[in-house]
């Protein structure tokens, strides 16, 4: 039998190179991690924002990239870094963006996550950004 969920906080960061098949590993990764620490419940949302924030990452910048989980509190963040400094275009809402390829993921983030927001970064003297969103236990 897995382990339990715990009040005890972690932490897990994954770099990933800036690839699009990183999307895939950082998604397995965080259900692996998920799943050990009795969270599997919210696997599904998870995986699905994870993969929005890191497809993100690589896609729009030419650097490293890093995918951060964080428990603590009752509260799963999810996070990508990235080597770009500018802020992620404001997400519209996801019935505007429709059928569109472009535009959709920080919509769909800020549509299935508790709260969202992103904050400029500075990772191994790289300036970057840290885009991340939340979902509490309860989801």
């Amino acid at each position: 039998m897995l382990e339990c969920e715990s009040d005890e906080p972690w932490e897990y960061t994954l770099y990933i190179p800036n690839d699009l098949r990183a999307v895939t590993v950082s998604r397995r990764t965080l259900r692996l991690i998920l799943t050990m620490h009795g969270l599997i419940r919210l696997g599904d949302v998870a995986e699905l924002l994870a993969a929005e924030l890191v497809c993100n990452a690589v896609r729009h910048t030419k650097g490293p990239a890093a995918l951060r989980v964080r428990w603590s509190a009752g509260v799963l963040r999810i996070g990508a870094w990235d080597a770009d400094p500018e802020p992620p275009e404001p997400p519209g809402s996801f019935e505007q963006a429709g059928d569109s390829e472009a535009g959709r993921g920080l919509a769909l983030v800020r549509a299935c996550s508790d709260l969202w927001g992103w904050q400029p970064l500075t990772r191994d003297g790289n300036r970057g950004k840290y885009v991340w969103c939340e979902l509490t236990s309860a989801a």
